[in-house]
């Protein structure tokens, strides 16, 4: 009997007619192991991994691989993006025992839940050193039988080991020294030759690239934004960007960024266009702006659902080939093209006989703008119209908080720096749907897929992550509702995650989420930011939004938060972006603008400037002086009856501004 038919999880469903009795995770397959006093084999995975799916056509759709599953285990499926806690503990194990992680992920577990062998990938036959999964299977099942006790005991040890491995940091102060310092790290690690960091693969430095660009803001730092136009351009040409409908695939597998992992994720792409968005406000970069314009198009093209949410992710493979969507081989082009403008397209695209990536095929890349911008246009529009009749990846349409958070931050933020109201209109219907749909009794869930809640408890990440986005919303519409909504979330946060007994630390779950063997607390920021990070983040925004009975608090509990893992962003700035970022904003103040003014043309002007001038992780709002919910307008007068914007850094504030130019100086 498999029991995923009914899942929300569309990861789940793509297991629903395995012949492996498949259980969701739940109380109710525990207590079958128990019952069964069998160990639980507990596979993790998402719908967009490739080799989640290799292994399911492998071994999972199997009958007789089934049939030893089914007789010696009770077998758990999880989808990881559903339930990040449950990921997280067995991913610290896997870590710990095989000093690698991944997904597909494997881990047998006693009946309490407890992992006593991890792994990722095992192929059907024995392969390059690795055990078959037959073979692994056959030895579980040998070990539980003749070593039960052993085996028991080795769990509760790993158990135990998890505890001491991941406590609260020891804590440092985070000093303008701490941020050189980090910058100076990163600059060691940073691969010249071809933009990124370390070696292959490559991964989209998002966070880091916002905190280096913020850190060039404050100290003028060449160093910093060479690095951040270095990459971003690097990224932004190579084959990881998709040249004919925008977006960025997950990672490079190259170091060159010419082969990328073909899934695309609802927060790459947030963070990257943040990134890019911004970077373009800052520098006027015309790549850079094209490329935020063309990512916020494909997330409202392609990513957004009929109730105006964003989906999770797009598949890595179409028809289980990986890439076929989105690979040219030179007679295609010409084919489509004709032989004129097919070969033009070849060498522009860097699409050649031998192919850059498989039987002759290549990723598009465009390494240089050519002399003939109409051509390229009108050759990407008739490409992107015949690669639209191919079969397409398969799109995981479930919606998560967390993402959408991201997803809501970056369409408000890069709406109001490259002036695209509609944006900023569509991170508004996302937000509403989730405050109406997601958030039950003043608890946030975390999924949902097609307009229903799914059960699974929202983690740090969604309160912390949503209440970002709805700040984000307040200041680009000033709309006291956003704030109200995201201070209800943040005192929710602070309430229900923190660590009673280390001042600065939090949980990734709640104090009355289901108790797993080990209660995730990781406060590195990897492929998104993690949750105390974005908390903290959201914690600066709010203490400069704030009315004054919670700002004060807010800034206090996030300046915790950054001392106590202060070690974290000097030791390892590559997972410390996020972090870095909020560092660089509270150590600017955050600089505070509020812009108000009766005339709307007046405000407006005001605003814009605000908006192009003011540092990244500034606060910038408009409206009526003293508007009703809006705390950073209170007691902000127009000045001899025009408009005016006042501008603060931290606790001490300039006298105002009525020109732009007045504006502009001021924010340098």
């Amino acid at each position: 009997m498999n029991r995923l038919g009914s899942a929300s999880s569309p990861y789940l469903l793509q297991h629903a007619d395995n012949p492996v009795d498949w259980w969701p995770w739940s109380a109710e397959a525990l207590a079958e192991a128990q019952r069964r006093d069998v160990p639980i084999l507990l596979s993790i995975g998402y719908a967009a991994c490739h080799w989640c799916h290799v292994m399911a056509h492998e071994s999972f759709e199997d009958a007789d691989t089934a049939a030893v599953m089914n007789e010696n285990f009770v077998n758990i499926k999880v989808d990881r993006e559903e339930r990040p806690d449950i990921d997280a503990v067995y991913m610290t194990a896997t870590q710990a025992m095989t000093g690698q992680g991944g997904w597909p992920m494997t881990c047998f577990l006693t009946p309490d839940g407890e992992p006593f062998h991890c792994g990722t990938y095992y192929p059907p036959q024995p392969r390059m050193g690795m055990p078959s999964f037959g073979q692994l299977l056959d030895a579980v099942v040998t070990a539980w039988r003749d070593r039960r006790e052993e085996i028991r005991e080795a769990g509760g040890k790993i158990v135990a080991h998890l505890a001491e491995q991941t406590g609260p940091l020891s804590g440092s102060e985070v000093t303008g020294e701490t941020l050189d310092e980090a910058v100076s790290v990163l600059r060691s690690q940073f691969d010249d030759a071809t933009g990124g960091f370390g070696s292959a693969p490559k991964f989209p430095p998002s966070m880091v690239l916002e905190f280096l660009l913020r850190h060039h803001e404050r100290t003028g730092a060449a160093d910093a934004l060479a690095m951040v136009d270095s990459c971003a351009d690097a990224m932004a040409r190579g084959g990881m960007y998709d040249q004919l409908a925008g977006g960025f695939a997950r990672y490079s597998v190259d170091a060159n960024w010419v082969v990328p992992h073909f899934e695309k994720m609802l927060y790459d792409n947030a963070l990257l266009l943040r990134a890019y968005a911004h970077l373009a406000r800052r520098t006027g970069s015309a790549l850079a702006k094209r490329v935020a314009e063309e990512t916020a198009e494909f997330l409202l093209r392609d990513m957004t659902t009929a109730q105006g949410a964003f989906t999770a992710s797009l598949d890595a493979d179409t028809e289980g080939v990986e890439g076929l969507t989105y690979v040219w081989a030179p007679a295609q082009l010409s084919e489509v093209l004709g032989e004129e403008d097919g070969a033009w397209a070849a060498e522009l695209f860097g699409a050649t006989e031998e192919g850059t990536f498989e039987h002759g095929t290549s990723t598009l890349q465009l390494r240089a703008d050519p002399d003939d911008p109409q051509r390229l246009r009108r050759i990407r529009r008739q490409l992107l119209a015949v690669r639209t009749e191919r079969p397409q990846p398969g799109r995981d349409d479930k919606v998560l908080a967390e993402w959408n958070g991201l997803a809501i931050t970056a369409l408000a933020e890069a709406g109001v720096a490259l002036g695209h109201g509609g944006w900023i209109e569509a991170a508004g219907e996302a937000a509403r749907y989730l405050l109406d749909v997601h958030l039950i009794d003043g608890r946030l869930r975390r999924a949902s897929r097609a307009g229903a809640v799914g059960d699974a408890a929202g983690v740090l990440g969604d309160y912390a992550c949503l209440a970002e986005g709805l700040l984000a919303l307040h200041q680009a519409t000033g709309e006291p509702s956003w704030l109200s909504e995201a201070t209800a979330l943040l005192d929710v946060a602070l309430a229900r995650f923190a660590d009673p007994a280390t001042l600065g630390a939090y949980f990734d779950t709640a104090d009355d989420a289901e108790a797993l063997v080990h209660r995730p607390a990781d406060p590195g920021d990897n492929a998104s930011p993690s949750g105390a990070s974005a908390l903290a983040s959201a914690l600066l925004t709010a203490s400069a939004l704030a009315g004054v009975d919670s700002a004060g608090r807010y800034r206090e509990e996030c300046e915790r938060m950054m001392d106590r893992n202060g070690t974290l962003l000097s030791r390892a700035p590559r997972f410390a972006g996020n972090w870095l970022a909020v560092a660089e904003a509270a150590h600017s103040g955050p600089v505070q603008v509020a812009v108000v003014g009766g005339d709307d043309a007046q405000r407006a002007l005001l605003r814009d400037v605000a908006a192009g001038a003011a540092h990244g992780g500034a606060v910038v709002l408009a409206g009526q002086p003293d508007a009703e919910g809006v705390p950073l307008l209170a007691d902000r007068p127009l000045v001899g009856g025009d408009a005016a914007a006042y501008v603060c850094r931290g606790y001490v504030c300039d006298r105002p501004a009525t020109s732009a130019d007045e504006l502009a100086t001021a924010l340098r």
